[in-house]
């Protein structure tokens, strides 16, 4: 048995034959870890392994594919993400920050699983879940919830918080970090899903390094996809995030897994955003909204509800935008307010969009517009706690620095376009699906480019 030794960076998986002190990849520091990969002689010399039964190629229409049928999560924002549900034999990586509540998501979608058949809230003979409006799912399923970082008592805790588990025969908890007796339990119980939490504490004795390095998280995870291919048994893994937001670990963890989820948000606002980063079985451009409140994640069906206040018409430094989170359109308001400033260089102060972003576009309300927003300090910030990266909410940023600045109320004005350097509007993307969901909640005075030419043109008609 030889041994060869690598250098692999903590933070993104970078190997190396020799040691440095910064990452040429992600530029950390002190961040490559020395590891130990055994090899294992394959082959004697002179005399070539051959493989047991023959290796045979199969045309395309040779294969025989079956649809499979997907596993309810309970939650129809989740489904919509994942494509429909949870396939069996599939492998699902979760990730987001600490304390956002991923553990909480997946606690109740065991439940919800778990508890068997689950009607919409509202329908006949509907069963009381956790705030939230479930999907259909089967009766009798079995999931095996593991936790590497709590204990079978905090789980508990924390279920009967969120909802009712004492008559749940179907929910079993472990509290383990041993991959090869996880992978025992697994092969000996053979529940229905399995939900890891988190891949990062799985460590084997058989293998060098703490849990977390990049071997043990390596075999761990081929480990658990070797199990859930070869007994059709979907996997949940939780994962960590690094300092940058991306998934702690080797980068080839995402690319063993079938399924990247992130779950995101602002702690202070309890909005949290499920988007699918990777999925081999259904779109990535789906998203699904919660809110996190003390009896778990609600899912939200409207959401401008909360991304939309409810102040007076009359009120100035307030416009209305759509944005898209994935393919869907939902209204959210953006609040801007300017004052005179006595300092040489204004403040500018961005909550929820770029600060760059902003400077750029008030650099073309003063030029091609005549604003005076070199004399006065400009608060711009998204309501509902939402970041926005979607250009179409250009226009919106202008109109309400130039409702604040002029004391002209906008709040039923929807802007929905993007502003270049010259001046200019530029038509977006899914431009009908913006404005049919805006009419929809009663909307009329929408401004787009197909409408105005230039934003001055805008400014001169609002007067």
């Amino acid at each position: 048995m030889k041994s060869s030794i690598s250098f692999v960076c903590q933070e993104c998986g970078y190997e190396s034959a020799q040691w440095m002190g910064k990452c040429p990849e992600c530029n950390e520091w002190n961040s490559l870890k020395e590891f130990r990969i055994k090899n294992s002689e394959s082959r004697i010399k002179g005399e070539k392994l051959k493989p047991q039964t023959p290796i045979v190629p199969k045309t395309l229409k040779d294969v025989i594919y079956q649809e499979k049928s997907r596993l309810k999560t309970g939650f129809l924002e989740a489904d919509g993400v994942l494509g429909g549900g949870i396939v069996p034999g599939s492998v699902v990586l979760l990730a987001g920050d600490p304390g956002i509540g991923k553990s909480t998501l997946l606690l109740q979608m065991a439940l919800n699983i778990s508890n068997g058949t689950r009607e919409t809230k509202g329908s006949k003979g509907a069963k009381k879940t956790s705030g939230a409006s479930v999907s259909p799912v089967s009766s009798g399923t079995s999931v095996l919830y593991i936790s590497g970082e709590e204990s079978e008592q905090q789980i508990k805790l924390r279920a009967n918080r969120i909802g009712d588990g004492s008559k749940n025969d179907n929910l079993l908890l472990l509290s383990l970090t041993d991959t090869d007796a996880v992978v025992s339990v697994v092969e000996e119980i053979k529940p229905d899903l399995v939900i890891v939490d988190s891949i990062q504490t799985m460590e084997s004795e058989g293998l060098g390094g703490l849990s977390g390095s990049v071997g043990q998280v390596r075999y761990a995870t081929s480990a658990f996809i070797k199990v859930a291919k070869s007994l059709n048994i979907p996997f949940i893994l939780v994962g960590h995030v690094t300092k940058g937001g991306m998934v702690a670990g080797p980068m080839v963890l995402s690319h063993m897994v079938d399924t990247v989820l992130f779950l995101e948000g602002e702690k202070n606002t309890g909005t949290r955003i499920l988007r699918s980063l990777k999925n081999r079985f259904g779109p990535v451009d789906e998203v699904g909204v919660f809110t996190m409140q003390g009896e778990g994640m609600k899912e939200i069906k409207n959401p401008e509800q909360i991304f939309l206040s409810e102040q007076s018409a009359d009120a100035s430094g307030s416009v209305l935008t759509v944005t898209l989170e994935g393919t869907r359109a939902f209204l959210v308001e953006i609040q801007a307010l300017a004052v005179y400033s006595k300092l040489p260089m204004p403040r500018r102060v961005a909550s929820g969009i770029d600060y760059k972003r902003l400077e750029l576009l008030l650099a073309v309300l003063q030029k091609h517009c005549r604003l005076p927003v070199d004399t006065m300090d400009i608060f711009v910030n998204v309501a509902g706690g939402l970041k926005l990266s979607d250009p179409a909410a250009d226009l919106g940023i202008c109109l309400a620095v130039y409702s604040s600045l002029k004391n002209v109320p906008l709040k039923k004005t929807i802007g929905i376009a993007e502003v270049g350097l010259l001046g200019e509007l530029r038509s977006v993307n899914m431009i009908e699906k913006r404005i049919k969901q805006a009419k929809k909640l009663g909307f009329k005075n929408i401004i787009t480019a197909e409408t105005q030419r230039s934003l001055n043109n805008v400014l001169r008609t609002l007067g």
